[in-house]
């Protein structure tokens, strides 16, 4: 069984930078892609950003490339989001994601490819 949570969201004005967490624990870092996803109020689940453990690939949505970095951390389990330059459109609850599959770029971006979930955490950013 995979457990996800999410840490690191808060309040920030625009221009600041935050770092999220993603804490995984069972068997996730044998295989497989990692996700993380936002979700404004009164929108849908947005894919931002995924890392495939095989081959450590990393593929970023347009809305964050160059602004957002995703790492992993294999001694602690750990997929981090650096996000840099945030801006009000970036407030949501983000969350990370875990597919057993090492999804192709095709498939990244769709919730349905991911199995778990974590809880979320909030992301404010406002002057």
């Amino acid at each position: 069984q995979v457990h996800l949570a999410e840490s690191g969201g808060g309040l920030v004005q625009p221009g600041d930078s935050l770092r999220l967490s993603c804490s995984t624990s069972g068997r996730t870092f044998e295989g497989g892609t990692l996700g993380w996803f936002r979700q404004a109020p009164g929108k849908e689940r947005q894919y931002i950003a995924a890392i495939r453990f095989s081959g450590n690939a990393k593929y970023y949505s347009s809305s964050v490339k160059g602004r957002f970095t995703i790492t992993r951390d294999s001694a602690t389990n750990t997929v981090y989001l650096q996000m840099n330059t945030l801006k009000p459109d970036d407030t949501a609850v983000y969350y990370c994601a875990k597919s057993s599959l090492s999804l192709i770029l095709s498939e990244i971006s769709s919730t349905h490819n991911y199995e778990s979930w974590g809880q979320g955490t909030q992301v404010t950013v406002s002057s």
